[in-house]
Order: C-alpha cells, then sequence, then structure tokens
C-alpha cells in the first residue's frame, strides 16, 4: 500500500504565501477597476446634470441623477469593501450590509418616483410596487438591525465596577 506524501510545515508556508499573493494581486485588480467605473460614472453623471440644468429639464432628470449618484455611492462602498478585504486578509460583514443597505435604499428612492410620476399622471400605482416597497421597507429594517447588532457587538465593553 503506497502512502500519499504531505508537504512539509515549510512547504505549506510557502503554497500559504503564494495564495495571499495570488489574493492580493485578485484584490487590487478588482480595486482598480472599481475606481475606474467610479471615476468613469462620475464623469458621466457630471455631464448629464449639466446638460439638465442648462436646458433647465433638472426637475424631469431627478430620478435618473439620483438613481446615477447613489451608484456612485453604492460602488464606492464596494471599493471601500475591496479595501477592508485587502487591509485584513478576512471578510469583514459591516461593509457587506452597508452595500445592500445602499442598494436597497436606492431601489426604494427609484420605486418612490417611479410612483411619484404614475401619482402625478393620474395613475394609481400597481399592486406589484407598493408591495415591492413593503418588502424592500422590510428589509431595510433587518440590515439596519444587522449592523446595530453587529456594532454593539464590536463595541468595546465599559469598564466595570469592582
Amino acid at each position: 500500500m503506497s502512502s500519499i506524501a504531505t508537504p512539509g510545515p515549510e512547504a505549506r508556508a510557502g503554497i500559504a504565501r503564494w495564495y495571499t499573493v495570488i489574493e492580493d494581486i485578485v484584490y487590487v485588480g478588482l480595486g482598480l477597476l472599481l475606481a475606474a467605473i467610479v471615476v468613469l460614472l462620475l464623469v458621466s453623471t457630471a455631464i448629464s446634470f449639466g446638460r439638465s440644468a442648462v436646458g433647465w429639464s433638472l426637475a424631469a432628470n431627478i430620478a435618473g441623477l439620483l438613481d446615477q449618484i447613489l451608484l456612485i455611492l453604492l460602488l464606492v462602498e464596494l471599493l471601500y469593501t475591496v479595501q477592508v478585504s485587502f487591509r485584513e486578509h478576512a471578510l469583514v460583514p459591516e461593509p457587506f450590509l452597508l452595500v445592500g443597505l445602499i442598494s436597497v435604499i436606492r431601489r426604494v428612492l427609484v420605486l418612490t418616483a417611479v410612483m411619484g410620476e404614475k401619482h402625478e399622471k393620474g395613475e394609481v400605482p400597481t399592486q406589484p410596487l407598493v408591495l415591492e416597497l413593503a418588502v424592500l421597507a422590510g428589509l431595510i429594517l433587518a440590515l439596519a438591525f444587522s449592523l446595530v447588532l453587529l456594532r454593539r457587538r464590536e463595541t468595546p465593553p465599559t469598564a466595570t465596577r469592582a
């Protein structure tokens, strides 16, 4: 019967170092791509804002501009998450919860803008829109509660009396 040779402690440490190097390269690549996307989206949003302001159509384009601004904020939070993961070499839950919360709030704002446009036209918002808004509200509460619990857990205990 043949036995399978396992690498020694030095070989394991070398393999672990290479995995860390590859992980760092991936995080740096993701960070650079996200940063490029954020800059391009920021420039695009600024151009859209300028065109809307010059054409006096800012009120008509406010929902789209708000959506783009919140997308930029979401991408910046993702960039921060990549930075924390790169620095800590661990997945920290708080940035992911913040990204989720911003994403849900972004969707709520877009939905309310759509519902506002329907209301201005004299239309009644459809039941799926209202249901989606209710589900999103519950999701906001769950994510906010998770963040509160997470921050409470990470807060250092206060001094106790002897």
